[in-house]
């Protein structure tokens, strides 16, 4: 009988000390997800604090490019005011995007923009920026897939709805990158 309760005991203790380690790995994943997210904010941020002086230095070279000059303004207000979550985020940066394409494209119509010197300099921050972004939502993205899967799956699902853990949402690419443009060389 003594035995019994041993064997009763040292199960009821491993099960409590399977239990901890459970409890804190999906603790540790969901912090892992604060700070991929933390990670983007920063690099998000770099960037709408170098559009201002990029606006500014265009400005001098193609005043007359007023409505791309304000769309960027615009996408970079719409980002600030954006909701700090991955879909509100991710819609916010598709746009800055876009508006920052159409100012990189005005070099190209601008021959003393395209050889500023201030002009290359803030291109190849947010060149840098831009890529480190792309790294940084690989990274959260990974994160939630690897967290997403911790809290679906058996044992861990037993404990993740009890203690509030609950899907996150992935840093989706930008919209229009999923819409690839179809291109008919036929000869009609």
């Amino acid at each position: 009988m003594i035995w019994l309760l041993i064997i009763i005991a040292v199960l009821v203790v491993l099960l409590i000390i399977y239990l901890i380690a459970a409890y804190n790995g999906l603790i540790r994943r969901r912090n892992q997800i604060e700070n991929a997210w933390s990670q983007i904010d920063v690099q998000l941020k770099r960037r709408l604090d170098l559009i201002p002086n990029l606006v500014e230095t265009v400005k001098g070279y193609a005043a007359h490019e007023r409505d791309t000059l304000d769309a960027v303004i615009n996408a970079r207000n719409s980002a600030i005011a954006a909701p700090d979550t991955p879909h509100a985020q991710a819609q916010a940066d598709s746009q800055l995007s876009g508006a920052l394409r159409q100012v990189f494209a005005l070099g190209e119509a601008y021959p003393d923009l395209k050889a500023n010197q201030n002009v290359l300099e803030l291109q190849e921050q947010l060149t840098t920026t831009e890529n480190q972004i792309s790294f940084s939502r690989q990274h959260y993205n990974s994160t939630v897939l690897d967290y997403n899967t911790s809290i679906a799956t058996f044992p861990n699902v037993l404990l993740a709805g009890p203690f509030g853990f609950t899907r996150r949402e992935f840093f989706d690419a930008e919209p229009e990158a999923a819409n690839v443009p179809t291109v008919d060389l036929s000869l009609s």
